[in-house]
């Protein structure tokens, strides 16, 4: 009779160290790619704004110093990317003209904002005296 060495070896546990390392790691690459892509500068910065159409459109030069004003659709206004109300608009474009006197404004307005939000953007606009004014517009085709 052949007595030979008793190996047991033990596969459930070996398994289940396995099982946890893989899991711990798909959570770590998980949560850090949702937090790469919620905070990546690029998407942070996007505002959707379908701007109406016309034939004629020119590029603003360069040279200028040029403030963004957007009124998207949802109904916030956003000065240079960011959410401010009119009193803050106000504000932060009398810096702006201080700054640069002969500063140009541009104004993307989504197609379905109501005019009356134009209208109270070019009342700031006009009322602190600034004449360079462009409204953006995609190029109809």
């Amino acid at each position: 009779m052949k007595i030979g060495p008793s190996r047991k070896y033990m596969v459930n546990l070996e398994s289940v160290a396995m099982t946890d390392i893989v899991l711990n790691m798909f959570i770590f690459f998980f949560i850090s790619f949702s937090l790469l892509y919620t905070f990546n500068p690029s998407k942070s910065k996007h505002i959707k704004v379908n701007l109406p159409k016309a034939k004629h459109v020119t590029s603003t030069q360069a040279k200028d110093e040029i403030v963004n004003i957007t009124l998207s659709s949802e109904g916030p206004l956003y000065l240079e990317g960011n959410v401010v109300t009119l009193k803050e608009l106000e504000t932060q474009l009398v810096t702006a003209a201080r700054r640069n006197p002969s500063v140009s404004v541009v104004i993307e307005v989504d197609r379905l904002v109501a005019f009356k939000n134009v209208v109270r953007v070019l009342d700031v606009l006009n009322s602190l005296g600034i004449e360079r004014l462009r409204i953006a517009a995609q190029e109809d085709k």
